[in-house]
């Protein structure tokens, strides 16, 4: 049973009917509304109404310091069912695991229960969410990294169903790359919580630049969506065509910790609290940053051909 989460589940999520997809992307964020969680929360209600949103994506560390205790903690309620009221915002959650959740009871995270509780939220390892002509890949990326085995500190992270990590790891990396092989989506978009390239705190995960990296850019995917850092940044890369997209902002931000990077991939960096949003239709894909006050920070598209041309 050990590597049962490994294998990578497909979940279909049609798109509308006028062939559009519209979604948030939120991270870091579950600290009973304080530091700002309700004002993001809010301003996500807004900007979800006016996209006419279909579901939110979360990048991970969805209840601080430390997970879930169980089934039956409060902080689901007080972190996510209080917390996210607006109409527009009563989708579909699309979660994954960050360091922070690993540090509680992973499995409450991941059990039905909580989907009883509020049928908005899903939780998954690693799995695929099919919207037809894009296709998404939920990595969870807190297993890749050396330190929370070799120096927990004073941390105790629940890895059941994790070990033997290398034997884990391996099969995500290897059902990961069957998987993008196989799909033929218009648009391939990863999510974990890690970043792969980042100028903030953490900075680039060297595990993932390591490890995942080779797998994304061999198969060609658009965006890698992420959280961790807690900032909102667009990184492009001039190795391949992917954007590295970091959505932390959910709450507590790190004001003013950023390091220099190679402003020809830099397209953006704000170190305050905010969210992302994508609106994709088969042709175009467009992102934008919003801050705590629902400004818009920054936007992007691009555009594919509607038929490949061989």
């Amino acid at each position: 049973m050990d590597n049962e989460y490994a294998v990578l589940q497909s979940f279909d999520h049609a798109p509308n009917q006028d062939g559009s997809l519209s979604f948030l992307v939120i991270g870091d964020w579950g600290r009973n509304g304080a530091y700002n969680q309700s004002q993001v929360a809010f301003q996500m209600g807004v900007v979800g109404e006016q996209l006419d949103i279909d579901f939110v994506i979360s990048t991970g560390d969805n209840f601080y310091d430390n997970g879930l205790k169980g089934i039956d903690d409060s902080s689901f309620h007080h972190s996510f069912t209080k917390i996210y009221t607006a109409p527009s915002l009563q989708k579909q959650w699309y979660n994954v695991l960050g360091n922070h959740d690993y540090r509680g009871d992973v499995e409450a995270q991941l059990s039905p229960v909580l989907s009883n509780l509020d049928n908005r939220w899903f939780c998954s390892r690693s799995y695929i969410v099919n919207a037809e002509f894009v296709e998404f890949f939920f990595v969870d990326t807190t297993p890749f990294v050396d330190k929370y085995f070799t120096q927990p500190e004073d941390h105790v992270y629940d890895w059941r169903g994790i070990r033997p990590r290398n034997h884990y790891i391996s099969n995500l990396l290897k059902d990961l790359d069957m998987s993008l092989k196989q799909s033929n989506a218009k648009w391939k978009i990863v999510v974990g919580h890690h970043t792969i390239r980042s100028a903030g705190h953490h900075g680039d995960t060297e595990e993932l630049v390591n490890h995942l990296l080779p797998i994304l850019e061999a198969n060609n995917i658009d965006l890698y969506m992420n959280g961790h850092d807690h900032c909102l940044q667009h990184i492009s890369s001039l190795n391949s065509e992917i954007q590295f997209l970091t959505s932390g902002g959910g709450s507590k931000s790190w004001g003013g910790d950023v390091s220099w990077w190679k402003p020809e991939e830099m397209k953006f960096y704000y170190d305050g609290q905010g969210f992302m949003s994508v609106h994709v239709i088969e042709t175009e894909l467009n992102i934008a940053f919003y801050d705590v006050f629902g400004n818009v920070l920054h936007k992007w598209n691009t555009s594919k051909q509607l038929h490949s041309t061989l």
